[in-house]
């Protein structure tokens, strides 16, 4: 928790060192490379805590949902899993590591010791690609589903999402009777 606090907060100053709007125009290099850090940091407290809860469930409840039309716990996993190979660093300008299609069948894998492989790669995958970076060619905003964002926006946008699916997880941990384990 307070890792999250502490990652928060420098992803907060890093935008209040941006005069005014979060545009493009308005970032330097040494402020997208603050944004590209904190975000890393907040990718290496999700790894931990994703795979955790990837350890917690048991083989039994890794195809449990909670209804009908909802992702179950593997396809939740391996939805987070397919970020890391494509989302997180394709959003900031990297490479995927699979096609669209290749990405889609990892939702079909309901084997745990299969997800939590995919998990821990997916986000090695991602952070090796945002590390490769040059935060030089985060001044300017990316276009991520028709938007134009902010280098700080698009950090705010994929964590978001991440954080979302975290807490779906959490939630299903808490009604299959599992603490998670930094709550213990």
């Amino acid at each position: 928790m307070i890792r999250i606090f502490r990652t928060t907060c420098l992803v907060a100053l890093t935008l209040m060192m941006v005069s005014g709007p979060a545009h493009a125009q308005d970032l330097t290099p040494a402020s997208a490379a603050a944004v590209k850090a904190a975000f890393l940091a907040d990718i290496e407290v999700m790894r931990e805590k994703f795979l955790g809860l990837a350890d917690a469930f048991g083989q039994d409840q890794y195809t449990w949902r909670p209804m009908e039309g909802v992702r179950s716990v593997s396809e939740v996993l391996m939805l987070i899993a397919s970020e890391g190979y494509g989302f997180a660093p394709t959003a900031f300008g990297g490479e995927a590591a699979m096609s669209r299609d290749e990405s889609r069948a990892l939702a079909a894998i309901t084997d745990k010791a299969q997800v939590i492989d995919h998990l821990t790669k997916g986000f090695a995958y991602a952070r090796t690609q945002l590390e490769a970076i040059d935060p030089a060619t985060l001044v300017s905003s990316r276009t991520l589903f028709g938007s134009e964002r902010s280098t700080p926006a698009l950090a705010l946008f994929v964590a978001g999402d991440m954080h979302e699916h975290l807490g779906q997880l959490i939630a299903y941990a808490r009604a299959n009777e599992i603490v998670p384990p930094w709550s213990r």
